[in-house]
């Protein structure tokens, strides 16, 4: 946003500098100066309030080079734009720029105008898109803490956060004006709106307010001692950290060509070596295509980086002692992994009740029940099992939940109100819980639309509306930057829907279980599942390494750096990173959403079979990253038993990859599916039970006429009739139209009325 208007440094050194380098003043002068602006933002001439707003944006990227010399490197413009955020949080900047919005949102005129156009194009939303930009701005540098940290700031930092949580913005959390901006821009209300921009700031603002995967840690740690819950075995987020990536298991193409190779005698003599992963890059590229594999990768195919398992066709490769291989990388950055299993295994108290109850049946011919402690009659191996299963028995704050709502249901009125802690998840879900339906489709239409799989349609949304000029390109040059700028446009989307969804998820996972049920729920039947699945029937390999960005135009490298000649060769060759985050970022999210969806649940394990997903998560593997993997293991345990013993049989190499990154409940029979025929699949009587047991936590939580059933009944036709009723503000104005057409014009057939009663 700050490329395109040099009136912008007229203005701002003419309104505020006034020849004087911005660190030259003092903190009193700048906040005077930021005032002038402030001012400045309230006139209503509307051309007059956009050069003003690109004034603010300029403040944040550019003022450094512009009137501080000093500052050379990239470290100093980050200090000087944190400064000046700060600065402007403190004069009250975003309450303005929210007003602004605001106006911008219900600005009929545009919207309809923009309705009314064959083609949008950057020149419809420029006001809206200066104004997310200084926000979004804003709420991710006041969001990340750094080492260098005033203790002023970390109280701003606290206020902000409570500010953009709290219902203080008409009545709701910011987060729901963004939601608002979403469904309208999905409904073809606002064909202008800058989604981009709009995702991410909502999914920075989400994040800021509810906090990040640490802070939901934490919170689960305090949330268990809350509960009088024992503490978590181990901590995910370090054990994840600490896996390493197995290579891909071989395809059938790969293993026959092994076969003859090994008749033809000429099979690679190279010692195993460690594969490598994302988590410990060197020089190497780990991303080497599989299809196009030469006879130098048959080691690493003979090693699928599991320790234990060995392909039988290089048996005798490993039987041989080869000599000693060169270091990959130095001693010193060697990883110590841990031996072992990397998890602990976990019982739920129902697998301990199912395995008593199978065993009472075997040897005592009769059940107890859900009772756990006795143990008359049982031979001593099932006491010595009973035990082992209660050492890992873990109570999740899910069942907690369930069994308090359950009570709750029961007995309303020998348990009174639930005291309801105010927490910002709870806030979140308040305000979103009229419209959830209609957010849950809305970000599912925009990440289909940004999916790479998906094909132009002339009835979809267009997403790129902030992304294209209002010429288009003329010379090779422009058409490569602008197809550059649309890949990365449906990257940056893919990214954040798939932050902001998992956010809500696991948070309100935590606060309640049937407020992380309901938008499950609206996800499944709006085919958020065959949505990810399509998602991932592409090249994945190809996405994850794709190099959609041109580095130089990145911040702060074009502040400090000296702007080069675009050229086709450099726009062709990209930056020299093997990867892009950004892309691996959205893949892991996906599936982890994936796996949300289908935990403990039979009826969506069967989708992901019916859905043919197994060769698509297989083909995921590829991607030689260790918390991917993870997550794609993961989808493939819940439907190993219901993919047959062939397939079983035949990816032998994941079975074992499963067994050693996956955790292990120690009942269950996930490799061998001996209960398949003991479970029918009724999608439809699995999601009505959930359904209504989600209805009616909603209904006695939120509903404000709750326990309506207890409440006594007036019978006084006068009191009733005397009742205040709450009426339209413009009811009185079409008052006698309305009984002239309801009342007066309507015959009422008294007759049939005394007959009916």
């Amino acid at each position: 946003e700050v490329y395109s208007f040099p009136g912008a440094y007229i203005l701002f050194y003419l309104l505020v500098a006034k020849g004087r380098r911005w660190i030259q003043l003092t903190v009193e002068e700048q906040k005077a100066h930021v005032m002038r602006l402030l001012d400045a933002l309230e006139v209503t001439d509307r051309d007059k309030r956009l050069k003003v707003a690109r004034a603010i944006l300029y403040l944040h990227h550019f003022i450094q080079t512009l009137f501080l010399t000093c500052c050379d490197t990239e470290v100093d413009v980050l200090h000087w734009s944190r400064h000046n955020v700060f600065l402007l949080y403190d004069m009250g900047i975003f309450t303005a720029l929210l007003e602004l919005l605001s106006m911008e949102i219900d600005n009929n005129q545009a919207c309809s105008s923009a309705v009314r156009k064959p083609a949008i194009s950057l020149a419809d939303s420029t006001e809206l898109r200066v104004l997310l930009s200084i926000m979004y701005l804003m709420v991710e540098t006041i969001r990340v803490q750094t080492e260098d940290e005033r203790p002023e700031w970390i109280a701003a930092r606290e206020a902000f956060k409570n500010e953009l949580g709290s219902p203080l913005y008409n009545g709701e959390p910011f987060a729901l004006l963004l939601f608002t901006m979403v469904t309208k821009f999905c409904s073809m209300n606002a064909p202008h709106f800058p989604m981009k921009k709009v995702l991410l700031l909502l999914w920075k603002t989400i994040l800021f307010t509810l906090g990040g995967f640490e802070e939901l840690q934490e919170l689960k740690v305090r949330c268990r001692e809350r509960l009088h819950l024992p503490p978590l075995p181990e901590d995910s987020i370090k054990v994840v950290r600490a896996m390493r990536a197995a290579s891909p298991p071989a395809s059938a193409m790969e293993l026959i060509e092994q076969q003859q190779q090994q008749k033809r005698g000429r099979r690679s003599r190279r010692p195993l070596v460690k594969q490598d992963s994302l988590d410990t890059y060197n020089e190497r590229d780990p991303f080497k295509n599989d299809d196009a594999r030469d006879e130098e990768e048959d080691p690493e195919d003979a090693d699928s980086g599991i320790e234990g398992e060995v392909d039988p066709l290089d048996r005798d490769v490993i039987i041989q002692p080869p000599p000693p291989p060169p270091p990959l990388r130095p001693p010193t950055e060697r990883v110590n992994f841990p031996k072992g299993l990397p998890w602990a295994p976990k019982v739920r108290e129902k697998d301990i009740e199912h395995f008593l109850e199978t065993s009472r049946n075997k040897f005592i011919g009769f059940t107890l029940g859900s009772d756990t402690e006795t143990l008359v009659g049982l031979p001593r191996p099932i006491h010595e099992s009973v035990k082992t299963l209660k050492q890992h028995k873990y109570v999740s704050i899910a069942e907690v939940q369930i069994k308090r709502e359950e009570e709750l249901q029961q007995c309303p009125l020998t348990l009174g109100e639930e005291e309801v802690e105010e927490t910002q998840a709870e806030m979140l879900y308040l305000g979103m819980l009229p419209n959830l339906s209609q957010y849950v489709i809305a970000l599912l239409k925009l990440l289909l639309a940004a999916a790479p799989t998906s094909k132009a349609k002339t009835d979809s949304i267009n997403i790129l509306a902030d992304v294209l000029p209002e010429e288009m390109p003329i010379t090779v040059l422009q058409s490569m930057k602008l197809g550059i700028d649309v890949n990365r446009h449906k990257e940056i989307i893919v990214k954040a829907i798939s932050a902001l969804l998992l956010l809500l998820l696991k948070h309100f996972k935590l606060n309640h279980i049937y407020q992380f049920e309901i938008i499950s729920q609206h996800l499944v039947f709006a085919n958020c599942i065959p949505l990810i699945l399509k998602f991932f029937n592409q090249n994945i390999m190809s996405y994850i390494s794709a190099k959609n960005s041109i580095c130089v135009l990145d911040f702060p490298h074009c502040v400090v750096h000296e702007m080069p000649e675009l050229t086709a060769e450099s726009l062709e060759a990209g930056d020299s990173s093997q990867f892009c985050w950004r892309n691996l970022f959205s893949c892991i999210n996906l599936l982890r959403i994936l796996n949300k969806l289908t935990k403990w649940k039979h009826s969506r394990t069967m989708m992901l079979v019916v859905f043919k997903s197994a060769p698509i998560l297989k083909r995921a593997l590829k991607v030689k990253q260790a918390m991917m993997q993870l997550y794609v293991l993961k989808l493939l345990k819940i439907q190993t038993k219901y993919l047959g013993r062939q397939w079983r049989k035949s990816n032998m190499k994941t079975m074992s990859a499963i067994y050693q990154k996956v955790r292990h409940r120690l009942n269950d029979d996930w490799a061998y599916g001996n209960d398949i025929d003991a479970r029918p699949w009724d999608f439809q009587a699995e999601e009505c039970a959930l359904r209504e047991s989600i209805e009616k936590f909603n209904s006695r939580r939120y509903d404000k006429n709750k326990n309506s059933d207890y409440m006594p009944v007036d019978n006084c036709l006068q009191s009733v009739l005397g009742q205040r009723v709450d009426l339209p503000e413009d009811f009185h104005y079409s008052y006698e139209m309305w009984l002239e057409r309801e009342v007066f014009s309507q015959p009422i057939q008294w007759e049939g009325l005394l007959q009916n009663q």
